[in-house]
Order: C-alpha cells, then structure tokens, then sequence
C-alpha cells in the first residue's frame, strides 16, 4: 500500500497546490480590485477609504503584475527573489491582502523546490485568525498534502478532520488527502472506503473524483 502512496501522493501535490492557488487566489486578487473603485462591502467603506488600504493594494498589484510579466522564462532564484519581496511586503500588510501575498509567494518557493519555504507560509496562513476562513482553510488543507508522510500522521489527520466536513469547499480534496494519509498508516480498507466516497459524491470536482476512481481500480486490482 505505501508503494501506491509513492507514486500518486507527490503528484497530487504539486498539482493540487497549483490548482488550489489559480481557482481560489483569484477571489482576494478580485477583492483588492473592488477596493480600488470603491466597492468595499461587508467589511466596511471607510476601512478601505484609507490611505494605507489603497497603497497596500497598488503595491500587491504591481508586484504579482512584476511576477506574471516573466511568464515560462521565470527561474528559480527569480521565484525565490519574488517570494521574498511577497514576504516582505506582507509583514506591514492588511490582513487581505497579507493572506495572498503568503499563499502567493509559498507557491513560488515549491515552485523553486523549496518546500520546507512553503510549508510553513502554508502553515502562517492556516493559523492566522485574521484571514478569512476560506484562506486558513486552504493553508491548512495545502500543509497537510506537503507534511503527508513527513509530519506525525497525527498532526496531519487533525488538520485535515475540520476540512472533511461536507459544508466545507474544500471537503473532497481534505477526503483525497485522508485516503492517502490511511495508506500510509498501512489502513487500506479505510482508504478505499473513503475513495469510494469521493467517487460517489455529485459535489466533488470531476478531477478528484477520476482520481479516487483509478486508485480504486489499483487497490482492488
């Protein structure tokens, strides 16, 4: 069972992380923008009247603008460089805007190949009281797939157990990455079980579901 571990979990990694970022970073990019001309909503116009609100979302325009602009030609020491400035900026940051430019800059680092980088700005989101739940979620959620096999599967599991709850956006890919945590505890039956699960859901992604389907036929194989 931990061979079939092997093979998929480092793949369900790096694509996940990137398809997590591109689906969902989005929305706060979105935000930031309706900030500028002037739709602040629920959190309060005045808030986002500020002087101060206004430069932090010019200023995390301009630099994920820098960033997207080097496209494919983009190196390692330039991700690297890139997330270092993301860091920086997000030190004085709003807590919007602080969120993304961590999530941003842990998807330069894994990019670059430094995860341990990654995990723990992963880590800074998840534990960030301030950022919206839906962003803790995802840094929690991206934690876990990069600790699976690294951290005690304990700490794992409880990271992931607030994640799989059906209300949750989050619920099949935190139920893709329990399965994979049960096969690496060597639990096959529970992994098959939870993978016929995704494969049964209507409100999983089609992707997670095709995936939950092939491991199936694997360990039933």
């Amino acid at each position: 069972m931990v061979d079939i571990f092997d093979e998929v979990s480092e793949d369900l990694r790096a694509e996940q992380a990137a398809n997590l970022l591109k689906r969902y970073g989005g929305l706060l990019i979105g935000a930031a923008i309706l900030v500028l001309i002037g739709v602040g909503a629920q959190q309060g116009w005045d808030y986002y009247q500020t002087q101060q609100n206004n430069k932090a979302a010019l200023s995390f325009i301009a630099l994920t603008d820098q960033i997207d602009a080097q496209g494919d030609s983009i190196t390692n020491d330039q991700r690297v460089a890139d997330a270092k400035a993301l860091v920086n900026f997000a030190a004085s940051a709003q807590p919007g805007y602080r969120t993304l430019a961590k999530l941003r800059a842990a998807a330069l680092y894994q990019d670059a190949g430094q995860v341990d980088a990654a995990e723990a700005l992963w880590n800074d989101v998840g534990s960030d009281s301030s950022a919206d739940i839906l962003f803790r979620d995802l840094g929690n959620l991206l934690w876990a797939q990069h600790a699976l096999g690294t951290a005690p599967d304990d700490v794992v599991a409880a990271r992931l157990r607030p994640l799989t709850v059906p209300e949750n956006p989050y619920h099949a890919l935190a139920e893709e990455t329990q399965a994979l945590l049960y096969l690496h505890e060597g639990k096959p039956d529970q992994a098959k079980a939870l993978f016929s699960q995704i494969s049964a859901d209507p409100n999983a992604p089609e992707a997670v579901r095709n995936r939950a389907d092939g491991l199936l036929a694997k360990l039933n194989g």
